[in-house]
């Protein structure tokens, strides 16, 4: 079955499903008091250089400064990295997607790529910022410090969002992306999607594509460009270029720190992005955005138009095709495999664990049976989880035990391979080792669902434990006795608790209760108070 988008939009937030057969694959979600920041363009002025980092931190109007390094920054024409001679080849790659550079003089180093912008990107990441090829070191290249000083002015797009205490981070090497290319003004580099498998069709869009550019800036043409004629090209390089040129116009009277530009939301993303012949149909339930999205549809891709459809049952849009359940279920910490395991996955700080356990299932032949079926199955259900979860950063999968060697081949195998197919984030998988443990990266380009949808628990602090009632009862009653010293002339303490651990004294130790009546010579009354988080409460002496 082909893939569907499913829009849910109101005035708080509009939210974009990719659903492949029935199964959420992926959620984006922009609410409307904080949307998303990548892909804008700014006139920046420079705070701090530090030459120890080779970075510095420029001021783009936002609370927290923006975050550039030395491999993001471009100063001129004669401070840009190495040329390649025409014997040259280079792999570049958006956000996943490969383009092959064929030889192409390519003047510029772009690092830290955010996502593609095909039909394979992530939505949320809206920009390009392809990462730089690998080419051989022509020459010093000249330290940050000696290239910005403090004070300065200039462009950058924001290449990732902010994130808990960091600020956004910024490149110079801005790129434009529109229905069939990006265009990024600093390079004459001419780019091909390796998705374009084709080499006679390669050959035919670079050949297009360079002789519609203009004599400035360079272009990457993407996987949805396979095909078109040069009138839709050169209408789309059109379109870029102009775009720049009015960027350009507005930075010469603007004063840093200003915007120059301002990416598509997400449900004109949703049509530049994600809207290509895969996808069977769009459906969105706002008469507005239908008729806002038919508008753009008719401009970037008229042949798709007759595939957007209007929602208009009363039934809301996202409880008739289940993605609700399928969103709360992509939050628990369990997930159920089809075969009776299960993978429990677990966030910190600074990594995400993922283990993999056989459940129910018991095989039909042997334990390494058993464990190998469960984890081959539990691959596929891991990088799923990593897409529609949004799971980046440092993440360790902690498969089940495997005696034979072969099958813990398979197993990384099986991993890498679906995250090829499935998983457009730039990745990179280590091999499994012999006790199971596999170590792998993903890139981070916007925050988790679970960033998104949650926030720390305040009863627990976001570690997801608290007190048990019994803990909190103990305590209460280890204070009930340095209380009763302190207010000496008191007649009686009423404890005022949480009504889970004043059942848990009233049921369980009231006997403990009345001795301490005796001893301490006071009253002690019990309040349960349905307020209370499970961990607090008071000890009021009268």
């Amino acid at each position: 079955m082909k893939k569907q988008i499913v829009l849910n939009c109101t005035p708080q937030e509009v939210r974009v499903a990719i659903l492949e057969g029935a199964q959420l694959a992926e959620l984006h979600i922009e609410r409307s008091k904080d949307r998303g920041v990548v892909g804008n363009v700014y006139k920046a002025k420079v705070q701090r250089v530090l030459p120890g980092m080779q970075a510095a931190f420029v001021d783009i109007g936002f609370e927290k400064s923006a975050f550039l390094h030395a491999s993001d920054f471009r100063h001129g024409l004669e401070e840009l990295p190495h040329s390649l001679t025409d014997d040259d080849s280079v792999d570049t790659e958006i956000g996943g997607e490969p383009v092959d550079a064929d030889g192409s003089s390519v003047e510029t180093e772009l690092e830290d790529a955010s996502a593609e912008n095909g039909a394979e990107e992530a939505v949320g990441s809206s920009s390009t910022s392809p990462p730089p090829p690998n080419r051989r070191e022509r020459g010093p290249r000249l330290p940050l410090e000696d290239k910005l000083s403090r004070g300065e002015e200039i462009i950058v797009q924001v290449s990732k969002e902010p994130m808990g205490t960091k600020g956004p981070r910024v490149t110079s090497y801005v790129s434009l992306a529109g229905r069939y290319l990006v265009y990024i003004p600093t390079t004459s580099h001419i780019g091909v999607s390796r998705r374009i498998a084709d080499e006679q069709e390669r050959r035919r869009l670079k050949e297009l594509v360079t002789s519609c550019r203009p004599p400035e800036g360079g272009f990457i043409v993407r996987t949805v460009c396979e095909g078109l004629s040069r009138k839709e090209i050169q209408a789309d390089v059109g379109f870029l270029t102009r775009l720049w040129s009015r960027v350009l116009k507005k930075s010469e009277t603007a004063s840093a720190p200003a915007i120059l530009y301002s990416d598509m939301d997400l449900v004109q993303r949703t049509v530049r992005d994600f809207f290509s012949p895969e996808v069977g149909r769009v459906l969105l339930d706002s008469p507005t955005e239908h008729q806002r999205l038919l508008d753009l549809v008719e401009s970037l891709a008229p042949r798709l138009k007759g595939r957007v459809s209007l929602y208009e049952d009363a039934e809301p849009i996202f409880d008739r095709f289940g993605i609700e359940s399928q969103i709360d279920r992509a939050l628990e910490r369990k997930v159920w495999l089809r075969s009776g395991g299960t993978l429990v996955i677990e966030r910190t700080e600074s990594l995400t664990a993922i283990d993999v356990n056989t459940g129910r299932f018991v095989g039909r032949k042997n334990q390494e049976e058993t464990i190998l079926k469960t984890n081959l199955e539990a691959a596929e259900e891991v990088v799923r989880q990593l897409r529609l979860r949004n799971i980046g950063g440092l993440i360790i999968i902690d498969f089940i035990d495997m005696e034979n060697e072969a099958n813990r081949r398979q197993v990384s195998d099986a991993l890498v391979e679906h995250v090829r197919q499935m998983d457009k984030a730039q990745t990179k998988i280590l091999k499994i080792s012999e006790l199971g443990l596999v170590e792998m990266t993903r890139k981070r380009t916007r925050e988790s669902l679970e960033q998104t949808l949650c926030a720390p628990c305040s009863h627990c602090g976001g570690t997801g434990l608290v007190k048990s009632p019994e803990t909190v009862a103990f305590e209460i009653l280890r204070r009930l006795v340095r209380e009763a010293r302190v207010h000496a002339d008191a007649a009686r303490l009423v404890v005022k608790a949480n009504p889970g651990v004043a059942s848990f004294l009233s049921a369980t130790q009231a006997h403990d209760l009345d001795q301490m009546e005796q001893q301490l010579g006071k009253k002690i009354v019990l309040k349960a108070q349905e307020s209370f988080e499970p961990v607090r409460y008071e000890i009021v002496a009268q």
